[in-house]
């Protein structure tokens, strides 16, 4: 029996606040995103000069179980559907 893919259909997008640290960004998104340090670096990195970074793409309840822990420690994000183009 196959397993069924579920669509990555969605993305999680992460804002920049003023209340947590460089250090504190990366932890979560390496514990909660399942991120690399490096990974979690480079995208405290686009958060902090951007505004904004996608940091996870996946199915929906895949992402928005991610988005419930991240806004849980305090975090600013927002899920959306986004169009791959691979499809």
């Amino acid at each position: 029996i196959s397993k069924m893919e579920l669509p990555e259909d969605h993305k999680l997008i992460l804002f920049n606040d003023d209340e947590h640290s460089f250090q504190y960004v990366m932890a979560c998104l390496i514990k909660f995103c399942g991120h690399e340090p490096q990974q979690a670096e480079q995208c405290a990195l686009v958060v902090d000069l951007a505004g904004q970074c996608t940091i996870k793409h996946g199915c929906w309840a895949q992402i928005d179980t991610m988005r419930e822990f991240l806004d849980a420690v305090g975090l600013k994000v927002k899920m959306e559907k986004y169009e791959d183009d691979m499809h």
